[in-house]
């Protein structure tokens, strides 16, 4: 009896941890977005890894800086936060809607909603407020706006990437580096 037990309590162990691996695996968008990318690569009817990688991550860094420049306006205590917050639902959000007729004439699967990573830096900025958001949201742009200068110059450049987003990341490159001289004034005025 006691074996029986053991065996049945091991096995729903084993089956939960099945189930919160697929839920997690659900619930990702970035991974479900990777994961139907490469099976169109593998098909023969999709783009190059290095042309869907630097997509997904775009639209994925794309949607986080729309979700946190609303987020910047609404909780955002300086002027300068607040208009930065807008510049970037405005911005973003015209790149993003760019990016997602592109990516669908190309065959490519964005995420639907916000990887696990990003959703993190959302959640956790969303529990501040005041001058402490201010400080993290601006410590945020600057770092994510480095990030998204190199991928978006190193897509620019990388004659593995499709034509057609290689120039979207070139045509993009001077809007975010306008980001980036911008937020940079905002971190110099904070310190």
């Amino acid at each position: 009896m006691k074996k029986i037990s053991l065996l049945i309590l091991l096995a729903v162990s084993t089956l939960s941890f099945q189930a919160c691996d697929n839920k997690k695996k659900e619930s990702d968008s970035m991974e479900n977005a990777e994961e139907a990318n490469e099976n169109k690569e593998d098909a023969g009817r999709g783009q190059s890894e290095d042309t869907s990688e630097f997509a997904m991550k775009a639209a994925n860094g794309g949607m986080m800086e729309v979700e946190l420049g609303r987020m910047a306006q609404e909780k955002g205590m300086s002027k300068d936060v607040k208009e930065f917050g807008a510049m970037m639902v405005a911005d973003h959000s015209k790149a993003n809607e760019e990016l997602k007729t592109l990516a669908t004439a190309k065959n490519i699967t964005l995420p639907a909603t916000l990887g696990e990573d990003m959703q993190e830096d959302v959640n956790e900025l969303a529990k501040l407020s005041g001058k402490e958001f201010d400080k993290k949201y601006v410590s945020m742009m600057v770092d994510d706006h480095k990030e998204d200068i190199n991928a978006f110059k190193k897509a620019a450049e990388d004659n593995n990437v499709d034509p057609e987003i290689k120039a979207f990341a070139a045509k993009t490159l001077p809007t975010l580096q306008q980001h980036m001289d911008r937020i940079n004034a905002i971190d110099k005025m904070m310190n």
